[in-house]
């Protein structure tokens, strides 16, 4: 089933079929973008900024807009520290569940909340039909690595590893300023920050 079609490093089918979403950014220089979905979440979210504002780091927020209104000072602290921020739709719909003008409608909401020509579909999940509503209008960003900093029934050792292994020059890296990852995040996201910028890398928002 294609619903199970999730891995680490995303695979030349899902990129061939969703041509126009940018999966990794085209460069030879040690740049990675870590990005983070879901939030703004308190607690959590907060580590995370101060984990990046330690190693001068940029990275994209693509938010839920509920969780927008339901944490705006934890929202604009995302915006005061100059990282970039997307779309995750308001009510984090999957859209391979919903019908289109749903679908449209709640990214559309969540436009309202906050104001991003980014858009990440969650679950990474988009019907044919929805993904040519939305190419022309948003910046479709999927991910060249998948932390899976969200799955319980693997180890935060095992996350670490999906990081270090497989993000490269260019690599959108996905983690979740969530409740669900929060345990994983606080002991991944240290690591990768000093892992990769002792190799000389960058990171940088979209």
């Amino acid at each position: 089933m294609l619903d199970r079609l999730l891995f680490t490093k995303t695979s030349s089918l899902l990129k061939a079929v969703y041509r126009e979403c940018l999966w990794k950014v085209n460069t030879k220089d040690k740049i990675l973008y870590l990005t983070f979905d879901d939030g703004p979440i308190p607690n959590i979210t907060a580590f995370v900024l101060d984990e990046l504002r330690k190693w001068n780091a940029k990275a994209t927020f693509f938010c839920i807009g509920r969780n927008v209104e339901n944490n705006p000072e934890i929202f604009q602290k995302i915006v005061d520290e100059e990282h970039s921020i997307g779309n995750h739709t308001y009510d984090h719909l999957k859209g391979w569940n919903c019908k289109d003008r749903e679908y449209l409608e709640n990214i559309e909401k969540c436009g309202t909340v906050l104001n991003s020509k980014l858009l990440r579909p969650p679950y990474g999940k988009l019907k044919p039909s929805q993904y040519l509503a939305l190419k022309s209008q948003y910046k479709l960003v999927m991910w060249d690595v998948l932390s899976f900093d969200f799955d319980t029934k693997i180890s935060q050792e095992k996350v670490l590893s999906n990081v270090i292994k497989n993000a490269e020059e260019g690599s959108i890296v996905v983690f979740h300023d969530s409740l669900k990852a929060e345990a994983k995040v606080r002991f991944v996201l240290p690591k990768v920050l000093e892992h990769f910028s002792a190799k000389g890398f960058k990171f940088e928002k979209l």
